[in-house]
């Protein structure tokens, strides 16, 4: 151990170069840097050492970068546990890449909604977290307060709502839920972006970035954004008078997964780590610190965190996962398409 507590995260290559028993002790992940990051290392990995006296080494990678280089390490891999916020879990499951999880062996699984632990058995970690994808709305202005998809198109709110281009990963889900609800499917968005027209024609604004909402909100009299549910609570921290509601025909979701490397030697380790994740004490934390919603039945909030997340079964049945590899495999063209309608 005590050569591996001197390896710094100059490369993942490195982390490989210890003994078999430091191997058997230590972990690598990767984790979504930031304020996250940070979550998790206070919620799962520092109380993770201090249970089994491993090591825990991150290895910051969002999700499409984890996945090129899982890819690229395919006969060598290099992470133990690995974390997914877009779906690719399902095609590097289908690839080989991680290992099947027995149920079994983990503890809290039972408690864990079905949907977050559908497909262990194909490879499919399970999923620890979720980002709520819904309205944030100015609790002050907005009168009446939205409760539905539906209520964008209500004229008490011309001037005032922002959409999101869906090169952001929380816009293309808020679209596809405005796709949803004006007829559409992923067969077809034509009827979402003639939503979006309207919207446009009525003086809806289109931005990329969160930063950039938070600037409506404060400068530019936004009262309504289609966005994920911890966003609700940054700008409520930033003095702006911010609410979420889950919109009442459904609640699309980002799934964040922890996920068993296939080819690696200490799994049981790492299970045990998947494990911790999923744990209602561990959900609460990430609950708490960045609103994210908890996929354990068991979880505990406090009444204004709950109220900002989609939380207990009344809160989770209406959630929607649109299909991860068919969003990926349309991607190009369906940014195209909405470049065009936004540029009218």
């Amino acid at each position: 151990m005590k050569t591996i507590s001197k390896i710094t995260v100059a490369g993942v290559g490195a982390l490989m170069a210890g003994t078999a028993l430091a191997q058997a002790e230590t972990l690598t992940i990767n984790s979504f840097g930031g304020a996250y990051e940070e979550a998790h290392r206070e919620c799962i990995l520092t109380p993770f050492e201090k249970k089994t006296g491993a090591q825990v080494r991150v290895v910051t990678a969002y999700s499409a970068d984890a996945f090129a280089q899982l890819r690229a390490q395919k006969n060598a891999p290099q992470f133990d546990v690995i974390h997914f916020s877009g779906g690719q879990e399902i095609v590097a499951a289908e690839e080989g890449l991680l290992s099947p999880i027995d149920e079994a062996k983990l503890t809290n699984a039972a408690d864990v909604y079905d949907f977050a632990r559908a497909n262990l058995a194909k490879g499919e970690g399970p999923a620890y977290s979720l980002a709520a994808i819904g309205l944030l709305y100015n609790d002050e202005a907005a009168d009446p307060k939205p409760t539905a998809w539906k209520d964008l198109s209500n004229e008490a709110y011309a001037d005032h709502i922002v959409l999101t281009d869906i090169s952001n990963g929380y816009g293309m889900l808020g679209f596809l839920m405005i796709n949803q609800v004006n007829g559409g499917d992923l067969d077809n968005i034509q009827p979402g972006l003639d939503a979006v027209t309207k919207l446009l024609e009525n003086g809806a604004i289109v931005v990329s970035t969160s930063p950039e909402i938070q600037q409506e909100f404060a400068q530019n009299d936004a009262w309504i954004a289609a966005y994920a549910s911890d966003y609700a609570y940054t700008l409520r921290k930033a003095g702006l008078p911010t609410a979420f509601t889950q919109g009442a025909e459904g609640t699309p979701a980002s799934f964040i997964t922890a996920n068993l490397v296939a080819g690696r030697p200490n799994q049981d380790l790492a299970v045990q780590l998947i494990d911790m994740s999923i744990s209602p004490e561990a959900q609460a934390c990430f609950a708490e610190k960045l609103r994210y919603s908890p996929t354990n039945a068991k979880t505990e909030l406090a009444g204004e965190v709950a109220a900002d997340v989609a939380y207990g079964e009344e809160g989770v049945k209406g959630l929607i996962r649109f299909d991860p590899v068919k969003i990926e495999a349309n991607r190009s063209a369906w940014v195209d398409a909405w470049n065009r309608t936004i540029a009218r």
